[in-house]
């Protein structure tokens, strides 16, 4: 018996077939050096300098920034205006998405566009349209003046800009999850006597329930994060009408550099955990598509 041995043109082409391998194998490496290096140089460096500027004199110094009354009052505020809008565009979003999911009506994707409206346009101009509608020479200007009614550098402001940037994300988290979900469990739970409040709490809300948790992280990281619509309405007025990202500027441009870089490192405390949590549902979701 004899074996046929490998011919001289077939070992050449083995080796030509060999060659893009051995020149492919360093590509992903330098993609994900570039990637590395890219996002080194735009989070990772100036996120590490903000905690090492807040605590280059100690962790004394940082704690008594925190302690000081504009901090507080600004910490307060910031709390105040995601305390009301993230419920707002939680209660806005489940109608949205309700609306949208499950009924086919004319000018449905004009409603889409609409909602993904704070998505596509610039924060700054968002707020520059508050000002033009509420104030004194607004459209409602002179009907607000007459009943005293103040909205523009004022707190009933910074609760519309905040609601404004941070309504699309229940919604969008949601209206997927209602199409895939389908109506079939929704309507069988009619069919067994129950209302539509029992089937919104008991078959529909379950179902939802990690994207309208995600959807509300998103929410709530947004809105106490929230600079450029906030800064054109509230007028940034020290003790009055700043929130916590307009702190950090005005105390960076009085040169309080250290106060600024501590209310920063709360930020971004803030938003660290915003990633875990949505790591935390990400992962959940995936389990549950699994099983």
């Amino acid at each position: 018996m004899t074996v046929d041995k490998p011919s001289l043109h077939s070992t050449a082409s083995d080796r030509d077939i060999a060659k893009p391998k051995q020149h492919k194998s360093w590509i992903p490496t330098l993609l994900i050096g570039i990637a590395i290096a890219y996002l080194a140089l735009i989070q990772y460096i100036p996120a590490i300098n903000v905690f090492i500027q807040a605590f280059a004199k100690g962790v004394g110094p940082f704690l008594s920034n925190l302690s000081r009354p504009a901090f507080l009052h600004a910490a307060w505020l910031t709390l105040i205006l995601a305390v009301i809008a993230v419920p707002l565009n939680t209660v806005f979003g489940l109608c949205a998405a309700w609306a949208i999911a499950r009924h086919k009506f004319p000018g449905r994707a004009l409603v889409l566009s609409i909602i993904d409206l704070p998505f596509s346009i610039s924060p700054v101009v968002a707020g520059l349209m508050i000002v033009l509608l509420y104030g004194r020479n607004g459209w409602f200007g002179p009907w607000l003046q007459a009943h005293d009614i103040k909205i523009i550098f004022a707190f009933p402001g910074m609760v519309l800009a905040t609601a404004f940037v941070s309504m699309p994300f229940v919604a969008r988290e949601v209206i997927p999850i209602l199409e895939e979900f389908g109506k079939d469990q929704e309507e069988a739970a009619k069919t067994l006597g129950a209302n539509d409040w029992q089937v919104f709490w008991r078959v529909t809300l379950p179902s939802i329930r990690w994207g309208l948790l995600y959807g509300l992280i998103l929410t709530n990281a947004r809105a106490m994060g929230e600079f450029g619509a906030v800064s054109v309405v509230s007028g940034n007025i020290a003790d009055q009408t700043q929130s916590l990202p307009l702190f950090v500027e005005d105390a960076y441009k009085q040169y309080e550099t250290e106060a600024a870089f501590s209310a920063a490192v709360l930020l971004a405390l803030l938003a660290v955990v915003t990633l875990v949590l949505k790591e935390i549902l990400e992962r959940k979701t995936r389990i549950k598509d699994v099983e």
